[in-house]
């Protein structure tokens, strides 16, 4: 993300609620596999189910079963690869095949991980961005960082690995953003007004929060990179076609030869 350059009064905003819903059925082929089988075969497994059961508690009270499935998930949520990079990082424009690329999930927290941060932090400050997400610099992982106060000293840095949006609000606004990865172009984009999210700290530590305002808009849109996820992607068809001459001139601009990705 970046911050906008225009003033308070050129910011529009627009409240309103939205609200989806869904539901979910039993169905046919796992009700037929339930009514499946002989009565003689149904009996059988009524006559052996106290001595499946009490061998089934006693491989849990044993650490069986039940801690194996634990330890599985756990080790499952531990997987992820190491951070490699090189230095200095560069701003990745559209239309970068690397903003387009899938990211992998971060499972080793060690030094390398916090400098890259670190890097981030400072190409974010000295492009004059309020956040910044990992592929943005060609560095594809799940990663990203933000300072609302987009200046070094003032407001919070926030480091989020691996992040996952676990509730969204259903009341949505429209607000000007701009994106670091194009130049000069802001546009009105709708979002959830606020967002519950999960998230790992530069050391590894879980932790979920609720963001609201500004600082949800601008997860939300280093989220999005984070999915291959782009802000003129979230723009209504006549928003986008006030900005398809910036979006064409850097798309003639890429470099010939290197991969790009509308």
């Amino acid at each position: 993300s970046s911050s906008s350059s225009s003033s308070s009064s050129s910011i529009r905003r627009h409240h309103h609620a939205s609200s989806s819903s869904c539901s979910s059925s039993s169905s046919s082929a796992a009700a037929a596999r339930r009514g499946s089988g002989s009565d003689a075969g149904v009996a059988s497994r009524r006559a052996d189910a106290p001595a499946r059961m009490a061998t089934t508690l006693a491989r849990g009270k044993k650490g069986g079963f039940l801690s194996e499935l634990s330890e599985i998930a756990e080790e499952n949520d531990a997987t992820g690869a190491a951070v490699e990079f090189a230095l200095p990082l560069e701003i990745q424009k559209y239309p970068s095949a690397k903003l387009r690329d899938e990211n992998k999930k971060i499972g080793v927290f060690d030094a390398e991980l916090k400098k890259l941060a670190d890097a981030m932090f400072a190409k974010m400050y000295e492009s004059d961005g309020v956040g910044l997400a990992a592929p943005q610099v060609g560095v594809n992982y799940r990663l990203m960082v933000y300072n609302e106060a987009g200046e070094r000293g003032k407001g919070a840095e926030v480091v989020m690995v691996n992040p996952k949006i676990v509730k969204f609000s259903k009341e949505k606004d429209m607000f000007e953003e701009g994106c670091l990865s194009f130049p000069a172009i802001y546009a009105d984009v709708e979002r959830p007004t606020a967002v519950t999210i999960e998230a790992q700290n530069v050391n590894g530590k879980k932790f979920k929060m609720t963001l609201d305002g500004f600082q949800a808009r601008v997860f939300q849109h280093e989220y999005d990179h984070l999915d291959g996820v782009l802000f003129h992607d979230h723009m209504a068809a006549d928003v986008v076609a006030k900005v398809r001459a910036e979006l064409d001139d850097l798309i003639a601009a890429h470099p010939e030869g290197e991969p790009k990705a509308l």
